[in-house]
């Protein structure tokens, strides 16, 4: 069994399940404080993936209770460690799904952290120190600073939480398949949801044609 908060002294005010009805709550909770490699961040927003939703509710049977869900999360640096140059106090920033790995691996040194046998995941996860992970709904976070990217200043912070999940999730196919600066393509999507609608917007900007493939009539509108 995972300890929860070991030798974490920062409170921190949240939100989460208790329980596998999923019903989210006020929740006050402890996280690690700031180290050489961190970047500690004020949030701001977080959006709601469906993920999020299956955690609190226990549908795949994972989830470590209580849980505090959140990975598209956007916000401002309060304070960075001694090793980090690239982040300062005051800066816009965003963390994802991940929020640390082994950076040492095949998979790590290929830019393919998701499959580091050591990844740490932003909440539910079992972080180096035995402590579970909490996400975004929540006052503040402490990630790893090689996992937090910077939120330009002409991109409003509540709508870069969700290109942090939902976002990278369409962006990195085209990205891996050459669809970026390359000549206009005919692009397929499946479905015009939250990731849908994203996909059509990259492919959009990126030049291309895009037809959308959808089981409803109603998303012609």
């Amino acid at each position: 069994m995972a300890k929860t908060t070991p030798n974490h002294t920062q409170a921190v005010s949240g939100w989460a399940a208790l329980d596998s009805s999923g019903k989210i709550t006020p929740y006050i909770f402890n996280r690690r404080e700031n180290g050489v490699n961190d970047v500690t961040i004020k949030i701001l927003y977080c959006g709601i993936c469906h993920t999020d939703l299956h955690y609190a509710k226990n549908d795949w049977g994972i989830t470590m209770y209580p849980v505090i869900p959140g990975h598209e999360i956007t916000g401002i640096v309060v304070e960075v460690g001694s090793n980090v140059s690239n982040f300062k106090t005051g800066d816009k920033v965003g963390v994802g799904c991940m929020s640390a790995s082994c950076l040492q691996c095949e998979s790590c040194k290929s830019s393919e952290e998701n499959y580091c046998d050591k990844v740490q995941f932003t909440y539910n996860g079992v972080f180096w120190d035995g402590s579970i992970t909490y996400g975004g709904y929540s006052k503040m976070l402490v990630a790893d600073y090689r996992f937090v990217v910077a939120v330009p200043d002409n991109l409003a912070m509540d709508r870069a939480a969700p290109l942090l999940c939902a976002g990278v999730t369409v962006f990195c196919p085209m990205k891996d398949n050459n669809l970026i600066g390359s000549a206009r393509q005919n692009i397929g999507v499946i479905g015009l949801g939250g990731l849908g609608h994203l996909a059509i917007k990259f492919a959009k900007a990126f030049g291309h044609h895009v037809t959308v493939i959808s089981t409803s009539l109603s998303k012609e509108k």
